[in-house]
């Protein structure tokens, strides 16, 4: 743009510099012949014209020059915010497959829960039940809970046949110690003593470092003197004593034994 001003300025000055000549020769156009006159007349006013022309071509390559200027910073702009829109437009994009892709993984991680969840309702587990660590299944540890919560409720004569189909369905159970002392424990509340001695006893016979095996025993010696038999009530609280010496059993079957003597 400066280069164009200072290209005007100079072709201003030439044009003054020729009229200036112009002027001067016509004053001076008696010192000359007519014909000479008139051609450095014509020649001056050719070279004005000339220069004129230019001028003019001069002015209309500036205007151009800034017509063109003017098109391309419009060009550019439009290239920037063209540019700027896709930007956004990409940064739109990018925000919203973030926010997909967390949703995504939200809901795959909700799946594997669910189906983490389901697959646990089918898959064997570890319980410990009066001291005894085991696995079980599902629907195994479900019904043993179900029999002790009948028992735990008080309606003793209900909670027999469920646990006499607990040991029927789950005979090799690691719930099978438990599940014979609490059947033994029902039919003593309900006076059925003698079948109450056999489930003891089974306990016993299966499992005789069971933790609730000196219980077993004991209940076994009260069923006997509930049966009036203190001959076998006696013998029974004294192998007890010998078979399990430092149980709470122990202790009660050792003050119930100065009770029969």
């Amino acid at each position: 743009m400066a280069a164009n001003i200072n290209y005007l300025k100079g072709v201003r000055f030439s044009v003054a510099s020729v009229v200036l000549c112009l002027v001067a020769v016509t004053a001076n156009a008696g010192l000359f012949e007519d014909a000479d006159a008139r051609n450095a007349i014509l020649n001056l006013r050719e070279r004005v014209e000339a220069t004129r022309l230019e001028s003019e071509q001069g002015l209309s390559r500036a205007a151009e020059d800034r017509a063109s200027i003017r098109q391309s910073l419009l060009e550019l702009h439009n290239q920037i915010e063209t540019l700027r829109l896709e930007l956004a437009n990409f940064r739109g994009l990018n925000e919203k497959l973030a926010r997909d892709m967390a949703d995504t993984q939200l809901r795959q991680k909700d799946i594997t829960s669910g189906v983490n969840e389901r697959l646990r309702q089918f898959e064997p587990e570890k319980v410990v039940v009066d001291g005894h660590e085991f696995m079980v299944e599902p629907a195994e540890k479900r019904d043993f809970e179900t029999a002790l919560a009948v028992f735990r409720k008080g309606d003793f004569s209900a909670a027999q046949p469920v646990f006499v189909d607990f040991l029927k369905r789950y005979p090799d159970s690691g719930y099978g110690p438990s599940a014979l002392f609490w059947l033994g424990n029902a039919q003593y509340a309900t006076r059925n003593y003698k079948e109450a001695v056999v489930n003891f006893r089974d306990l016993i016979a299966r499992a005789p470092e069971h933790l609730r095996a000196p219980e077993a025993v004991l209940s076994i010696a009260n069923c006997q003197v509930e049966l009036k038999d203190a001959r076998n009530a006696k013998k029974t609280l004294e192998d007890l004593v010998k078979a399990y010496p430092k149980s709470e059993a122990a202790i009660a079957a050792k003050e119930r034994l100065t009770r029969l003597k």
